[in-house]
């Protein structure tokens, strides 16, 4: 159960909207997302102690004890959404893609480069937060595994779920869900994961003060969140990139777990925050989001 007060207390000073805090949920996204409907302010919060539905990208779970995580969504408006409308028929983002724009990030309008990218950015400063705030806090060194990872010791311990709330065609706000794993309880089991998992705790070796990790993800976001597309922001995702100089396998939404698509040295990331590869023949190119799936090979 959450001490409101205590937690309250511990983010006192950072210019937030809202909170509303949950003891249960079914999933921070799915309530930050109807709040975000019903008019909630950028900057709004919702945390929860448990979810019994979190979910993580391509329609995964992202499991959620109670008292083991920090699990919250962000609503961003002001400077977040995108200039431009959206054709009817694509109404939703997952991860860093907005459903119906293909993987190489075209489209017949024109303006589906935008917005993935401006997604895409938002998904990485909530890696990026999250990353340099286990740094800072910690001294714990941490990989951002493309698109939305957080790595300790090539493990993960942290998901970020980047979607979008809709009002017609128009993109709204942006709902930013982080989930972070800080006690063993929150490590799912080996059977039920496609990743290694782990948690803070585990890697540190002592008890972590979730308000307190949770203040200074919250600073991290508001420390890069007017700068996304600046060089410093691309230079500070890219010197986290994990494998980067590595071998990895691409596997795409209709690739197996055994069989990737394709496989190359992880050089890092071009201008739009997109994937560099190159494969055995050198060809180098760049790779977009969609449901794109990335592991070290070996």
């Amino acid at each position: 159960m959450i001490d409101q007060k205590r937690l309250e207390q511990s983010l006192q000073g950072i210019a937030l909207g809202p909170l509303r805090v949950l003891d249960q949920v079914g999933s921070t996204n799915t309530e930050a997302l109807r709040w975000a409907d019903a008019g909630a302010p950028d900057l709004s919060v919702v945390i929860a102690d448990e979810q019994t539905a979190g979910r993580g990208r391509q329609g995964r779970t992202w499991f959620t004890p109670p008292g083991a995580a920090l699990a919250f969504s962000l609503v961003l408006r002001d400077g977040c959404v995108a200039d431009r409308n959206l054709p009817a028929d694509r109404t939703s983002v997952e991860g860093t893609s907005v459903e119906g724009i293909p993987v190489d990030g075209t489209s017949v309008d024109g303006t589906s480069e935008d917005i993935s990218s401006r997604l895409a950015r938002l998904t990485a400063l909530g890696a990026l937060a999250v990353s340099q705030a286990l740094q800072t806090e910690y001294n714990l060194p941490t990989q951002i595994k493309w698109p939305n990872d957080v790595l300790l010791e090539r493990r993960k311990v942290c998901g970020i779920l980047t979607e979008g709330q809709w009002q017609g065609e128009q993109l709204e706000a942006v709902v930013l869900g982080i989930g972070i794993n800080v006690a063993l309880a929150s490590v799912p089991p080996e059977y039920d994961v496609i990743f290694p998992a782990t948690c803070v705790e585990s890697i540190l070796g002592r008890e972590v003060d979730r308000w307190q990790l949770l203040r200074s993800v919250l600073e991290n976001i508001l420390a890069w969140r007017g700068r996304l597309n600046e060089p410093e922001f691309l230079s500070a995702w890219e010197e986290k990139l994990a494998y980067k100089g590595e071998q990895v396998y691409i596997y795409t939404g209709t690739a197996t777990q055994d069989l990737p698509d394709e496989q190359g040295i992880l050089l890092g990331l071009d201008s739009a925050g997109r994937l560099r590869i190159r494969s055995h023949t050198g060809k180098v190119r760049s790779l977009d989001y969609g449901e794109l799936r990335l592991r070290p090979v070996g």
